[in-house]
């Protein structure tokens, strides 16, 4: 790191090595910092200027002890890598502090430096992208299962259906009056089980999805002229788009089907008798989300970001992890699978979606891979590993 050259007693002369190097841990997306041997930082990479939020003269001026909680491991690990010589990893640690409030949680890598004795060098990675990715992980692994049940439940359920409606049926036409209306009960209900069978089908479908490059903004125009006709006709539509954003390589109608469950969650979320009630449609473009590619060395960037986000009570605690499982409903009417096949056609399409809640800002965020021209490789190539 070349600005510590400058400052050690055994520095050497900055060259076009160390400039690069310098650049290079600039453009890490992790934060980075060195602790000279009396506890003050020595060095920072911008990613550590952002996560501490202060400039690198400003933290050269404090010591590791000042930036982080009281007690913290991360001191106990910088002391025990400067006697050890051994590199140490710790995982879901919190560095929260009054100037830097709310949960922050971050895996360490305390490693010593060779060139600079009783230097210490230490990476924070944040576990946001971290749990993004594992939840990403569980959310079609749920699909995979429901892929399988779907199939199950078509051919074992769904003739025997057929038969205990036609029964009723025939019973209907000699049934005395008092007792049609135990035979309709029975039709009803076998149709419900029939549709919600139906719906379960999608999961199991698995030819090839024709895609072409797809404008996201005419996607969620769509999607709110849908809404404001129906069921989105007392909520207000707030957008926020990125003019500039390029085309994401998709299936139009099914990014309409994605985004309209989840205009549709919003707005049943946020309740009819709401006043205020407003859904914020936004796009931008967020460099620094890489997805690996299951079963290669390849890694693709998610750079389209596009959020859905109410004014509803939020989600509670208990049910976030589940969300996109199916059959995970709070509605008294809801089957649970809109957020699962929502969370399959994204994994399709070699995306990622989160949420994020808290009352009266809930955000469902989708990361998309751009589209990279002649076939879109790329996406393809994560859609045949992930889904």
């Amino acid at each position: 790191m070349s600005r510590v050259q400058a400052t050690s007693s055994s520095a050497k002369p900055a060259s076009a090595t160390t400039i690069t190097a310098d650049a290079m841990l600039n453009a890490l997306p992790h934060p980075v910092i060195m602790v000279a041997p009396d506890g003050r930082i020595a060095d920072a990479n911008v990613a550590a200027e952002q996560f501490f939020e202060a400039s690198i003269p400003m933290l050269r001026r404090n010591l590791l002890r000042e930036l982080v909680p009281f007690g913290s491991p991360l001191l106990t690990l910088v002391e025990q890598v400067r006697r050890s010589g051994v590199a140490v990893n710790e995982y879901k640690v919190d560095l929260a502090t009054p100037r830097n409030p709310g949960e922050r949680l971050v895996d360490l890598h305390v490693a010593p430096l060779a060139e600079y004795p009783e230097h210490v060098i230490v990476m924070l990675q944040e576990r946001t992208i971290a749990d993004k990715m594992d939840r990403q992980l569980t959310h079609r692994g749920a699909a995979r299962s429901v892929i399988a049940l779907a199939a199950m439940l078509a051919h074992e359920i769904k003739n025997p259906l057929s038969g205990i409606r036609g029964a009723a049926q025939l019973l209907e036409q000699s049934a005395a009056d008092e007792d049609r209306q135990l035979t309709t009960l029975i039709c009803d209900e076998t149709d419900r089980i029939v549709k919600l069978v139906d719906r379960m089908e999608i999961f199991g479908d698995e030819r090839p999805v024709e895609r072409e490059p797809v404008n996201i903004h005419v996607v969620l125009d769509h999607v709110k002229r849908l809404a404001q006709s129906g069921f989105g006709r007392h909520i207000r539509f707030v957008e926020d788009y990125d003019p500039s954003l390029p085309p994401v390589l998709a299936n139009r109608d099914q990014l309409v089907q994605v985004f309209l469950n989840l205009v549709k969650n919003a707005a049943e979320a946020i309740g009819e008798d709401a006043s205020d009630g407003e859904i914020h449609l936004t796009t931008a473009f967020r460099p620094g989300v890489r997805l690996a590619v299951p079963g290669t060395n390849a890694r693709v960037s998610l750079p389209l970001e596009f959020c859905v986000r109410d004014n509803g009570p939020g989600v509670s605690d208990d049910l976030m992890p589940h969300l996109f499982d199916p059959f995970v409903t709070t509605k008294p009417s809801g089957s649970g699978l809109g957020l699962a096949l929502v969370a399959k056609i994204v994994g399709d399409h070699g995306g990622i979606i989160e949420c994020e809640s808290q009352p009266r800002r809930t955000t469902f965020r989708v990361l998309m891979p751009i589209y990279s021209g002649e076939g879109g490789a790329s996406e393809d190539a994560l859609s045949s590993q992930t889904s």
